[in-house]
């Protein structure tokens, strides 16, 4: 699994470059961090809402 990974990674470097490669990666990462910490944030406001319902 992680040589296609190399694979693919080579193949988005040669068709776009590097540069352009290591933002397109970056903004993927940047894209699931994100994602994550709005997941957190909701679950949070949630249990504090169902915490301040029940007490």
């Amino acid at each position: 699994m992680p040589i296609l990974l190399i694979v693919l990674l080579a193949i988005l470097i040669g068709a776009v470059g590097f540069w352009d490669a290591l933002g397109a990666l970056l903004g993927a990462v940047a894209l699931l961090v994100l994602f994550w910490v709005l997941v957190a944030i909701t679950g949070i406001i949630a249990a504090v809402w169902l915490f301040r319902k029940i007490f």
